[in-house]
């Protein structure tokens, strides 16, 4: 009985003392990661919102009512303007307000409807890609800002590691090491989410515009149809 509780004590004994596991959550990551993780932060969330709200608005300007351009066709053809032009008052997207501008200038020379019609075209090309520049700045300029994090982390650690002369224990050197490769991963993550977040957005954009040009060519050639008779 005594051997007995002698084993259970050792075996508690040992549990008590042996390490817990320390888990690290992540505002106590950037913390640790120093100044430089702030700035990260700042421009992981500027990132993140971007791509969000570029992405909704793109997504929107993709979506195309099939029966907007038979009907603009078929007002055009009836001579029934005013019908044409309050249906694309009435739509909310890039294409109407191409189209709306094209329709205004029917009975003026086909250059300068197609010069308005490229021009509304390129306002609204502009709109869509508001703040894709922020994002591809954010993309390189992440990745740099870690690089720097780890060069003052490991100036940092050298510089404990002066200070403490020959009494040098691995605690002296893990805080700066550390805060060097917190900051790089950080920086990377950051530039690589950015990098494929704007890459696909300039995709989205891309189709936009090809349909923006495919169905302004259909407008046009439509106008050129009773020059043909």
């Amino acid at each position: 009985m005594s051997l007995l509780l002698q084993i259970t004590e050792n075996a508690a004994t040992s549990v008590a003392m042996a390490p817990t596991e320390e888990k690290m959550n992540i505002f106590e990551m950037v913390l640790k990661g120093g100044f430089f993780m702030i700035p990260l932060v700042i421009l992981s969330i500027l990132a993140v919102y971007i791509f969000v709200e570029r992405y909704i608005t793109i997504k929107k300007a993709r979506k195309e009512d099939a029966t907007f351009m038979n009907l603009i066709k078929d007002f055009v053809a009836s001579g029934n303007i005013h019908s044409a032009q309050d249906l694309c008052n009435k739509t909310d997207h890039p294409l109407a307000r191409m189209m709306a501008k094209g329709v205004m200038r029917i009975g003026r020379p086909l250059k300068d409807i197609e010069t308005a019609v490229e021009n509304v075209g390129k306002i609204e090309i502009g709109k869509l890609e508001k703040n894709m520049g922020t994002l591809a700045t954010i993309s390189g300029a992440a990745p740099m800002i870690g690089f720097l994090g780890t060069v003052t982390g490991m100036i940092k650690a050298f510089y404990n590691m002066s200070k403490a002369g020959n009494n040098i224990d691995p605690g002296v050197l893990s805080g700066g090491i550390y805060e060097a490769m917190l900051t790089t991963a950080a920086g990377l993550i950051v530039g690589i989410i950015a990098y494929i977040g704007y890459n696909l957005l300039v995709s989205m954009i891309d189709k936009v515009i090809h349909n923006l040009e495919a169905r302004s060519v259909e407008f046009l050639d439509l106008l050129q149809e009773p020059s043909k008779k």
